[in-house]
C-alpha cells in the first residue's frame, strides 16, 4: 500500500505542475520621437557695449569690455537619415568702421549627446556664419551655465569710417538648422 501511495504522490506531483503552468503574452508599444531643433539665448535682455573716448589727444578709442553674460542653449533630435546640425549667427546691419565679433565656448554644464564644436572667433556680418557645427542628437541643459557661453565684442576696423553714434541697435540672429 505504501508503494501505491508513493506512486500516486509522484503522479499528482507531475500532473499538478502542469495544471498550474504559466503562459506568456505580448503587447505592442508605439513610440514617437519628433524631430527637434530648438535654441534660445539665456538670460534674456539686451547687451550694451560702449566705447570710451580717449583722455589724451593722439590716443585711440578704448574698446568696451567683451560681454560674456549670454549662453546659447539647444535641443536637437532628427531621424535616422538626418545629418548633424549647425548654428549660424548674423546681424541685421553693419556699423561703418566697427566689427562686431562673437565667439562660442565649448559646451559645459548639464546636457548629453553629441554637443557641437565652436568655430572660434568670427566677425558677424549680414550673411549667416557658422558659429557651432557638428551638433548631433543632444541637449545642452537650460539657462546660464549650460550650453555654450558667448563672448560678444566690438572693435574699430577702420578709423576713417567711424562716425559718432548713440545707441545704434544691432540685432544678432541665431539659427539652428541641418548641416
Amino acid at each position: 500500500m505504501l508503494r501505491v501511495g508513493f506512486i500516486l504522490v509522484l503522479v499528482f506531483s507531475f500532473f499538478g505542475g502542469s495544471l498550474y503552468a504559466q503562459t506568456s503574452g505580448s503587447r505592442n508599444v508605439s513610440v514617437t520621437l519628433p524631430a527637434i531643433a530648438l535654441l534660445d539665448i539665456e538670460p534674456a535682455g539686451p547687451i550694451t557695449l560702449s566705447f570710451t573716448k580717449p583722455t589724451e589727444a593722439g590716443l585711440p578709442l578704448s574698446n568696451p569690455t567683451p560681454n560674456t553674460s549670454k549662453w546659447i542653449n539647444y535641443t536637437s533630435a532628427y531621424g535616422t537619415s538626418g545629418s548633424s546640425r549647425i548654428i549660424t549667427a548674423s546681424i541685421n546691419q553693419t556699423i561703418p568702421g566697427i566689427n562686431i565679433r562673437l565667439q562660442a565656448a565649448a559646451a559645459s554644464g548639464a546636457g548629453g549627446g553629441t554637443r557641437g564644436t565652436p568655430a572660434g572667433l568670427i566677425t558677424l556680418t549680414t550673411t549667416p556664419t557658422v558659429i557651432i557645427s557638428g551638433i548631433g542628437r543632444s541637449y545642452t541643459g537650460n539657462g546660464v551655465g549650460n550650453g555654450h557661453q558667448l563672448t560678444i565684442s566690438v572693435v574699430p576696423n577702420n578709423y576713417s569710417n567711424l562716425s559718432a553714434q548713440t545707441n545704434t541697435q544691432v540685432t544678432v540672429t541665431y539659427t539652428i538648422s541641418s548641416n
